[in-house]
């Protein structure tokens, strides 16, 4: 390990530290101006308090930022996923085949692959540093567009600090038929993970990204400040989806915001089960006439985990649909924070919104706070909401019981059919597989 990892191994957030960051991973100067930037802006903001109202029912005051070491020791790059350590080979092994993987631990990129009929088409995915390097002018264009660095006291500290991350780049009329999967492993105790995703789609193109962060629970805390910016091009088509797995010691904040120019299409999938607290603002905004977005969302928590999703659904031009379905189950003393905005500006005429949030409380102790929001300026329309937070019904209960189900299998029979209207919506049956199996270690089966 080299004199500069060391010193940030060990080191904090700080003006030296991102200098080292940048010199470290040779970047272009815009990065490094950048960076500054964002480390300034950071310095300069606030961090949220129970005053603030978007963190009003969110503390995190138990958060110790002194303490947060912002780099890893460097990982060895391998030939193949059989060269990786076992515990990350069996879980980079599980899931469906794809034509592109990327694999990264802690901050360091350990394996990447793409199929030679994509690259041969133009096709870029691998880590981020290397896309800032070999592809400078073309991240430029976007790095920082969607999620701008003062968009919060996070964005800016993310930004300042990324290490480690995806860039995905699909030229025009380029289909990828199978998806593409980006694994982050956060595998050293106390470090935190800045990782950032960039999906650039052309006009007329296709492709579907699967992006797992994962890793073992250590004592202490760490950090994710992660940030996903995706733009999608003129009639494209993108499928993203976000598999949150962290160990129980990880404090997660993440920024998801997508720009959809017209036509375009745009499914994405949020999922959190990991991670002692979690916070994801998830945005869409629909700039292009005829652009849809569908915006999914599943999270199961247990034990004293936090959830908080803020969503927005920003209809800026005609003809746009947006339709955000999000569902939580909760046990033991598990918490959830859900808050929609559906957003039609004054030109964004004949919008087709739908806004649902579903939470089911599997024990006394558990709570969950749905707040849905309209904001409408335009007059012909069609938006809808809809938020309900109940506890299992006990007819249900008692009828499965009265068939011979034990009271466990037939609750966690209940939370299956509950979780079911998310879960048929996925095309990727290898995710979908995934997904049931952490439900249900999550309900006790």
């Amino acid at each position: 390990m080299s004199e500069t990892r060391q010193t940030l191994l060990g080191g904090s957030l700080s003006s030296d530290s991102v200098l080292a960051i940048s010199r470290l991973a040779n970047e272009p100067a815009w990065m490094e101006e950048l960076r500054r930037a964002a480390f300034d802006t950071f310095s300069s903001l606030p961090m949220p308090t129970l005053q603030d109202e978007e963190w009003r029912r969110t503390d995190i005051r138990a958060l110790r930022l002194g303490d947060v070491v912002p780099f890893a020791p460097a990982r060895a790059a391998v030939a193949s996923v059989e060269d990786l350590p076992s515990d990350l080979q069996s879980e980079v092994k599980s899931g469906d085949l794809t034509g592109g993987l990327v694999v990264q631990q802690d901050s360091s990129n350990v394996l990447a692959t793409l199929g030679d009929s994509f690259a041969e088409r133009g096709v870029i995915f691998c880590d981020l540093h290397t896309a800032v390097r070999e592809h400078s002018d073309l991240v430029q264009r976007y790095f920082a567009q969607a999620v701008p660095v003062d968009y919060s006291k996070f964005s800016a500290l993310a930004t300042a600090f990324w290490t480690g991350g995806v860039f995905l780049y699909v030229p025009r009329g380029v289909e990828i038929t199978v998806p593409l999967r980006a694994v982050t492993y956060l595998g050293t105790p106390g470090v935190s993970c800045f990782h950032r995703t960039l999906i650039v789609a052309e006009p007329d193109s296709d492709v579907t990204l699967i992006d797992q962060w994962l890793g073992p629970t250590y004592d202490g805390q760490a950090m994710s400040a992660n940030i996903q910016e995706t733009f999608v091009g003129q009639n494209a088509r993108v499928r993203y989806i976000t598999l949150q797995e962290w160990g129980r010691h990880v404090w997660n904040f993440s920024i998801n915001r997508a720009i959809l120019s017209r036509d375009a299409t745009l499914n994405t999938l949020v999922v959190a089960f990991g991670g002692r607290f979690h916070k994801a603002n998830v945005e869409t905004e629909l700039r292009g006439p005829g652009s849809n977005v569908e915006m999914l969302g599943l999270l199961a928590g247990d034990a004293r985990q936090f959830f908080d999703h803020h969503t927005l659904q920003d209809h800026q031009a005609p003809h746009t649909t947006s339709d955000l379905l999000y569902k939580g189950a909760l046990s033991d003393r598990s918490r959830s924070v859900f808050s929609g905005l559906i957003h039609a500006r004054k030109a964004a005429q004949k919008t087709d919104a739908i806004q649902t949030n579903r939470n089911l409380l599997l024990s006394d102790n558990a709570r969950a706070d749905s707040i849905p929001n309209l904001e409408i300026e335009a007059n012909d329309l069609r938006c809808t909401h809809a938020a309900t937070v109940a506890p299992v019904d006990e007819e249900q209960v008692f009828y499965l019981r009265s068939r011979g189900l034990t009271e466990a299998d037939a609750k966690r029979t209940i939370v299956e059919g509950f979780f079911e209207p998310v879960l048929e919506r996925i095309p990727l049956q290898g995710v979908v597989e995934r997904l049931r199996k952490v439900i249900t270690s999550k309900i006790g089966g």
